[in-house]
């Protein structure tokens, strides 16, 4: 049990980070809600995979593509409703 939740902290960090790496600008977000983006777009990857493949087979950490899909959704999602990143001026 605690394994499942050190692997689900450990891949939600990799998620975000990468979701924070493809997404331009810069995040003014800890380590933390780093975290908490990665997992939570790594479950709403796996809703969309499991919508598109009609069908849900449950989150596999497998599907690394659709989490850091998810992810870059959620993070989009978080700076538009918080208003944390700005446009980089041209």
């Amino acid at each position: 049990m605690v394994l499942n939740i050190i692997g689900w902290i450990v891949f939600g960090l990799i998620a975000g980070f990468i979701a924070r790496a493809i997404v331009p600008g810069k995040d003014n977000i800890g380590l933390l809600m780093t975290i908490v983006i990665g997992v939570l777009g790594s479950v709403v990857g796996g809703v969309i995979f499991g919508l598109l493949t009609f069908g849900f087979r449950g989150f596999q950490p497998a599907q690394w593509i659709g989490s850091i899909i998810g992810a870059i959704i959620v993070l989009v999602i978080y700076n538009k409703v918080t208003g944390r990143k700005k446009q980089p001026r041209s």
